[in-house]
């Protein structure tokens, strides 16, 4: 079924939306929330999670990318599920791992009045990361928005793990400066 039909359901409150979710994303979300949370368990929580997230979303939303707005609810339970299970009990620290990369480069904003500086940096991230290269994007966000493993991305874009770490160094140091330059510091 098409996307806009599933959302023409949602919109008319038919529980067929969810079904229809499911048959066509429903692997999707879960290999998101597998690769963050590791567990089978916690796993199919977040995913029927994500199912109850997209029905009290819409309406009033309409999302115009029904596939990025699914993994997006997905992410954030999953991720918010890993810190209330405990980064290091599961996961394999895959998560606290992809994270702690990325605090080398994106400094941490603790209270409110920051909240405008917050949405200038997802700006600033998403020119960066649109600007990268087809390859160095696709691993880039497999690492940190999927946050996929070395091993995984390695078999996945057929490179050697060592191919894989390198390239994201160099990804996060070009992050790293690109902050510099727009005065993120």
């Amino acid at each position: 079924m098409e996307d806009s039909k599933i959302i023409d359901l949602y919109w008319a409150r038919s529980e067929q939306a969810i079904t229809e979710t499911a048959a066509k994303y429903g692997n999707y979300c879960y290999t998101i929330a597998y690769n963050i949370l590791s567990n089978p368990e916690d796993t199919e929580e977040a995913v029927n999670d994500t199912y109850i997230g997209a029905w009290n979303s819409m309406p009033p939303h309409r999302p115009s990318i029904l596939r990025t707005f699914l993994g997006k609810i997905t992410r954030r339970i999953s991720l918010k599920k890993c810190r209330d299970n405990s980064r290091n009990k599961r996961g394999s620290g895959e998560v606290a791992l992809a994270l702690d990369e990325l605090d080398e480069c994106i400094p941490s904003n603790a209270n409110v009045e920051d909240e405008i500086l917050a949405k200038e940096l997802a700006e600033i991230l998403n020119r960066f990361v649109a600007g990268l290269p087809t390859t160095e994007r696709r691993v880039f966000l497999c690492r940190y928005w999927y946050l996929d493993s070395i091993e995984t991305i390695s078999q996945e874009f057929n490179f050697s793990s060592s191919k894989v770490k390198s390239m994201l160094y160099r990804t996060r140091q070009k992050l790293f400066f690109r902050l510099r330059q727009e005065g993120v510091e």
